[in-house]
């Protein structure tokens, strides 16, 4: 009697472990796989040629740019964009300004202002100003002024004061907002938004999901993993108890 309880015990303890081990691949699919799938349909991966935007991105990086529309940028955003003005490749660079903003550079202290307001930008290449030589432009409605952080080698908004639309680029010419660097290994990680920009009218834009996109994938792989070692080490485990 004690025997066939015994077997009774560790079958269903069998069962109970293949059910476990099934469940948790099952969810860690969902996970993984619809991770990956939204992060594919939200999110596309670029290579930024130049170094105009070092030391937040440098030479040869790949980022991840949400895919957003113009209307939903904001002062301090890194964005991949493209105009014909400026260029046949989509570049990469920080919006400092918005339709309607007075930007001028450089206060006694080498900071750039937006209407008037100095704005630091610890973000910068190196110590010195906001830009090696002074400018002022008024952007125009529905439009974006453009700079590098490394902008002693950025060819940005500034080389294209004398243009029709004062150095800006209109919003519909944004492609993409940047999240995160993706390589190399040693400089992944999520971009911030300033500080400095918050404290203007508009603020600055939220992150987007990669945060919980990157978790869920993560989460993912452990489940299928740990659910595929589960059911041979619970049949093992089985059959060293019979």
């Amino acid at each position: 009697m004690s025997s066939s309880t015994e077997r009774a015990t560790d079958g269903h303890g069998r069962t109970t472990g293949s059910v476990l081990s099934g469940l948790a691949v099952a969810v860690g699919c969902v996970l993984f796989l619809g991770g990956f799938v939204w992060g594919a349909l939200l999110y596309r991966p670029y290579t930024v040629p130049t170094d105009s935007m070092t030391p937040t991105i440098a030479a040869g990086a790949r980022v991840l740019a949400e895919k957003v529309g113009g209307s939903e940028i904001r002062r301090g955003d890194v964005v991949v964009f493209k105009d014909d003005t400026w260029g046949d490749l989509p570049m990469v660079k920080r919006v400092v300004g918005i339709g309607g903003d007075k930007v001028a550079c450089c206060t006694k202290q080498g900071l750039l202002t937006v209407n008037g307001t100095p704005v630091e930008e610890p973000y910068l290449q190196g110590d010195g100003p906001a830009a090696p030589v002074g400018f002022r432009a008024t952007v125009p409605a529905d439009q974006l002024f453009l700079l590098g952080d490394h902008r002693s080698a950025s060819l940005d908004s500034r080389v294209h004061l004398t243009d029709g639309d004062h150095g800006s680029v209109p919003r519909s010419a944004v492609a993409a907002r940047v999240d995160a660097r993706a390589w190399p290994l040693g400089s992944i990680g999520m971009l911030q938004r300033p500080g400095s920009f918050a404290a203007l009218p508009g603020g600055t834009s939220q992150p987007g999901p990669l945060r919980p996109l990157v978790l869920a994938v993560v989460a993912g792989a452990v489940l299928i993993l740990g659910g595929a070692a589960y059911g041979p080490l619970a049949r093992r485990k089985g059959r060293g108890r019979g």
